[in-house]
């Protein structure tokens, strides 16, 4: 459960009034909520030497990065099936679906997208899915499509460490910031007028997951997505709170705080992040001398940034 999530960022698109904004409008390429059931973790990076930043001068952006990447929170949500839509009405200019949901291997060098699709819109515009999921393409060379047409679904192929949906928007082959088509945004502008044709906020950064478990989870369990434990028995030796979070910053707290059936503090605890990282989790909790007493325990993970809440999540617990 999401209790709060606190956007610092919103892009205003009511009055979108530039040339690009009105030559190619585009829906969201995924159904799922953002914030919610999926995230956008990069953006394209306008940091033309070495290093990387995203629109806003955020850390959400790698060196080199051409496009917008909408992730998903775990790999059981990827297993579970979420579909990947035309961001805009045009042709299809090609497609690949036969590389394996692995990730990265260099046997797969030269496919960094993995399997996706090319849609043509004409008037020099082009829009790239990649990293979709082997066998799910459902369109062909050739087809038109209209906006929010199902092309297939996210998957974990090519250049990739998590299960998401990479669009790049390009005209006459140069890459196109969605979020800043006309480049014109500086660090403290707080509007403007991008592609997107709905509403979306900019967060920089938040929860993706939290749960419990009687041990520090293994990380690959945590982006299963299979980590959390719904109940366990009051004899149980230890009970751990985690949290899952994305784009964290040098300085960052997360929280991690665990309250008794009868709404008294069994545990609380502030781990501190040293690096930024593009994702992490922290976990913390206490080992038991005597039994748990029964009931439903709420765990709350809040990410706090220079005395700021950026995220918060909720998770419970039954103890039986």
């Amino acid at each position: 459960m999401r209790a709060l999530t606190a956007p610092i960022f919103m892009i205003c698109v009511a009055a979108a009034t530039s040339a690009a904004a009105r030559d190619l409008p585009l829906a969201i390429p995924v159904d799922c909520t953002l914030g919610d059931s999926c995230f956008i973790q990069q953006y394209v990076d306008h940091d033309n030497g070495p290093g990387a930043h995203d629109f806003t001068c955020g850390p959400l952006s790698y060196d080199g990065h051409k496009g917008t990447d909408f992730g998903l929170p775990s790999f059981a949500a990827m297993r579970a099936g979420v579909d990947v839509l035309a961001a805009a009405p045009g042709t299809v200019a090609g497609t690949r679906d036969e590389l394996p949901d692995t990730g990265w291997s260099p046997e797969f060098e030269g496919k960094d997208c993995g399997n996706g699709v090319v849609i043509d819109h004409g008037g020099g515009w082009q829009t790239q899915y990649c990293h979709m999921k082997r066998g799910s393409i459902t369109v062909e060379p050739g087809q038109r499509v209209a906006m929010n047409t199902v092309l297939g679904k996210i998957g974990f192929s090519g250049r990739t460490q998590f299960p998401h949906l990479h669009l790049s928007v390009r005209q006459d082959g140069k890459v196109v910031d969605p979020f800043d088509p006309d480049g014109q945004i500086t660090c403290d502008m707080v509007d403007d007028s991008p592609l997107w044709s709905a509403t979306l906020d900019y967060m920089p950064g938040g929860l993706l997951s939290a749960g419990f478990a009687d041990a520090v989870p293994a990380y690959d369990a945590i982006k299963d997505g299979t980590a959390h434990a719904g109940t366990l028995p009051a004899s149980t030796d230890a009970v751990v709170l985690w949290g899952y979070a994305f784009g964290a910053k040098a300085g960052d707290t997360i929280r991690l705080v665990i309250e008794s059936p009868d709404g008294t503090r069994f545990f609380s605890h502030d781990a501190a992040v040293a690096d930024a990282k593009a994702q992490l989790f922290r976990a913390a909790g206490k080992r038991l001398r005597s039994p748990m007493a029964s009931g439903s325990y709420r765990g709350e993970v809040t990410l706090i940034r220079a005395g700021r809440v950026i995220d918060q999540m909720q998770t419970q617990l039954r103890v039986d």
